[in-house]
């Protein structure tokens, strides 16, 4: 009897890779997420964002950006915490952004009230990402 229920642990230690496979899906479905998604031009309110997903505490958060023309920061948190609903969100900061898309300059300022100053440094690079052939570029002088 000791045999096949060391046998049948064994076997169950030779499996235990599939967990790791299991937190890489998890990671994948992080991964699904649109980096960025922001107004196809004008000027509007923008928060950078951690996503996590709570069932799987030990893979990393995934950053994004997300830019809509509302009021207020806390109404994007809001906008997007339903659309990514079960997924947490975190906001880590906020401010703004000058899309012109014609002549593919994106500037990136300012604060939010809210959530603080986004490091607009790692916004810009998320941001050239998905605008691979704009001129992006920041400051923390403006609002």
């Amino acid at each position: 009897m000791f045999s096949v229920i060391f046998q049948h642990s064994v076997k169950s230690v030779r499996r235990a890779p599939v967990f790791g496979v299991l937190c890489r899906k998890m990671s994948a479905l992080l991964d699904a997420i649109p980096k960025v998604e922001i107004e196809a031009s004008g000027v509007f309110k923008y928060i950078l964002i951690n996503v996590h997903d709570k069932t799987q505490p030990n893979v990393e958060p995934v950053t994004i950006v997300r830019g809509i023309q509302l009021s207020y920061h806390s109404d994007i948190y809001d906008v997007v915490q339903e659309k990514l609903h079960p997924l947490d969100c975190e906001p880590i900061g906020g401010g703004r952004i000058s899309h012109d898309a014609q002549d593919k300059k994106i500037f990136i300022y300012g604060y939010s009230q809210s959530y603080g100053r986004a490091d607009h440094e790692l916004t810009a690079k998320l941001i050239k990402k998905t605008y691979p052939d704009y001129t992006i570029s920041v400051t923390d002088d403006e609002y």
